[in-house]
């Protein structure tokens, strides 16, 4: 007599057994079709994968607790988050988080809302970010699929290269927190089931241990529909602050990266006027520019003390040099500057101090365990920074690097020499000296190790829904932050998934495994990467046929 299964296996089969590669192309088809993706049931069982397996904080609870969802509680979920619930559905407060700004002694409060919740959000996201994917401005790029800080960086240099340009330096007070339900609602144009639930949402409220806080106004950093809904707020600002000008005359640049923008015009009173402009436009969005964020400042002349300008961690600024070290214009005029774009000194204090606090956290550890909580932090500050004049900045964080750990080296052996020192932590690797490393083979990698490369920005409105899937799969393969055993898997498989065969998009989160199940054999053609989820499912289906051979 066959074993009868219990429920919960039951559902976790029926999870499992998805046809996922036919849900997620059915649901690209459709998505341009906002009120039937929103009914779609492939789109809800991709929303409820999306929250509670592929999401990095699925293991982060809101104010019910949940954390885990077992497959049985997701296709409930996938029945739950029906837009014909949703006019009946009361959203629950967003649990109130508090994370440390980088750098700075303020917190940033985030709002975690339930995981029901999100599962609606990535929902209504799913339906709305193609339509405004599709209006929003080519030089808007914070949080939008397949754009990133890179591109808004090419976008400057490209911007000032021929020409030194006044710069509004501008930062929004508060955007999240002030950003006003009503005109965003109104600017949303979304059908009335979704327009009642993101208003559902953004007055939900807030809670912090047992007291509950209303929000009036704003939308909680955390909620996964949060950034979408900033982005729609201050859509228009690039438009508004060109509108009037003949298409021959030299138009302000705006450049805007989520809340953060800056503003380009070789006249500083068109520079006036666009700041006038974007103060009236925020106003209707109840936003207001920070006073003491904001500045006037020129790229290569001084303007009240200052010359260039900071924007997300790097420094833009020109210099003055003679007719040898200077490029040319279209025209082949000798340019009489340079444009020079490097990381920021307050990025590499923050940086050498991250290393600093990491070390000495460590003294009592042994080198290997050094070498490997030291190798993530090198290797993805410098990635961040390889598109841009970094090379001298990545070989003096090399010598500071050198310093701290040489104080780390003698804490522990207060009573031995420098050269036993040198012996036993630094060897020689061909020419190179001096290297971190310990007997075994562990070694520190070095910042100057990673090589400087270019990033070639995204084409201008260019959309990951426009079609174009072959040049959004070339584009992952060379982001800057996608570097070596993944960037070389993901050349190998042509920018598709191991197991799915799906390509990969610019929100999916790419894990590495191993072909023969063997961690240990690292070698790059035992390598292929996969979806979280389709890793999810090769181990499950391995365990399963681990089982049934008992």
């Amino acid at each position: 007599m066959a074993e009868r299964k219990a429920p919960l296996e039951i559902a976790s089969e029926t999870w499992n057994k998805k046809p996922w590669r036919k849900l997620a192309q059915h649901v690209y088809r459709i998505q341009k079709l906002e009120k039937l993706l929103m009914k779609s049931n492939a789109a809800r069982l991709l929303a409820v994968r999306r929250v509670t397996q592929d999401n990095q904080g699925k293991k982060t609870a809101g104010i019910d607790g949940v954390k885990a969802v077992t497959p049985a509680r997701r296709l409930i979920m996938v029945q739950q988050i029906h837009p014909k619930y949703w006019k009946n559905h009361k959203a629950k407060p967003v649990r109130r988080v508090w994370i440390p700004k980088p750098g700075k002694a303020e917190r940033r409060p985030l709002g975690i809302p339930t995981m029901l919740d999100r599962s609606g959000q990535a929902l209504a996201k799913m339906a709305l970010e193609p339509e405004w994917e599709a209006k929003f401005e080519p030089n808007s790029y914070g949080f939008r699929p397949g754009r990133s800080c890179h591109d808004a960086i090419a976008a400057i240099f490209l911007a000032i290269r021929y020409k030194p340009k006044f710069v509004l330096d501008a930062d929004i007070k508060g955007c999240f927190d002030n950003i006003n339900h009503e005109a965003l609602l109104r600017k949303l144009h979304a059908p009335t089931n979704l327009r009642h639930a993101i208003k559902g949402w953004l007055r939900a409220g807030v809670m912090e241990g047992i007291d509950l806080t209303p929000t009036e106004k704003g939308t909680p950093q955390g909620g996964v529909i949060s950034p979408l809904l900033a982005n729609i707020a201050l859509h228009g600002l690039g438009n508004a602050v060109v509108k009037g000008y003949k298409r021959n005359e030299e138009q302000p640049f705006l450049i805007r990266y989520a809340d953060d923008f800056i503003v380009l015009h070789s006249d500083k009173d068109k520079i006036d006027q666009a700041t006038a402009i974007i103060t009236e436009r925020l106003a209707d969005m109840g936003l207001i520019l920070s006073p003491s964020k904001t500045r006037v400042t020129h790229t290569l002349m001084p303007y009240q003390k200052n010359v260039g300008f900071d924007f997300l961690g790097f420094t833009v600024r020109q210099f003055p040099v003679g007719k040898t070290h200077t490029g040319k214009e279209p025209h082949g005029q000798p340019l009489g500057f340079k444009t020079i774009i490097k990381p920021s000194k307050e990025g590499i204090k923050r940086h050498l101090a991250e290393t600093k606090r990491r070390i000495r956290h460590l003294r009592s550890r042994p080198q290997w365990q050094v070498i490997k909580e030291l190798n993530p932090v090198i290797r993805g500050w410098s990635n961040y920074y390889k598109t841009v004049v970094s090379s001298r900045v990545f070989n003096g964080c090399d010598n500071v690097l050198y310093y701290q750990l040489r104080r780390w080296s003698r804490t522990r052996h207060l009573n031995k020499g420098n050269q036993w020192i040198n012996g036993k932590y630094w060897r020689t690797e061909g020419n190179r000296h001096w290297v971190f490393a310990t007997p075994e083979g562990a070694k520190l990698r070095t910042h100057s190790e990673t090589h400087i490369r270019r990033h070639v920005k995204v084409k201008g409105e260019a959309s990951p829904y426009d079609g174009h899937l072959l040049y959004w799969s070339q584009r992952l393969k060379t982001h800057p932050l996608l570097t070596g055993t993944l960037a070389k898997t993901l050349q190998r498989q042509k920018g598709r998934c191991g197991w799915c065969g799906l390509l990969f998009t610019d929100e999916d989160v790419i894990e590495i495994d191993h072909s023969d199940r063997n961690r240990d054999n690292n070698t790059l053609t035992n390598l292929f990467a996969l979806h979280r989820h389709c890793h999810d499912e090769r181990h499950e289906r391995s365990a399963e046929d681990r089982y049934q051979s008992q």
